[in-house]
């Protein structure tokens, strides 16, 4: 089952072949093209966010709709 956020790092950065300091420069910025969510210490992305930034959900909707 898909997990409902992940990582920014490694998961989010790598997939955009970015690497560890330029993420978090860029999130810092405000400049990914999803949303990023600080919980604590840690830096999460939605899964269904960064499937749709990377092409990989083309519907970006409900199969059901």
């Amino acid at each position: 089952a898909d997990q409902p956020t992940l990582p920014l790092w490694p998961d989010a950065g790598r997939a955009f072949g970015l690497g560890r300091a330029r993420t978090f420069e860029l999130a810092r910025r405000g400049e990914l093209p999803f949303a990023i969510y600080r919980l604590g210490r840690s830096w999460r992305v939605p899964t269904a966010a960064l499937r749709r930034a990377l092409h990989l959900d083309p519907g970006g909707g409900d199969a059901s709709t």
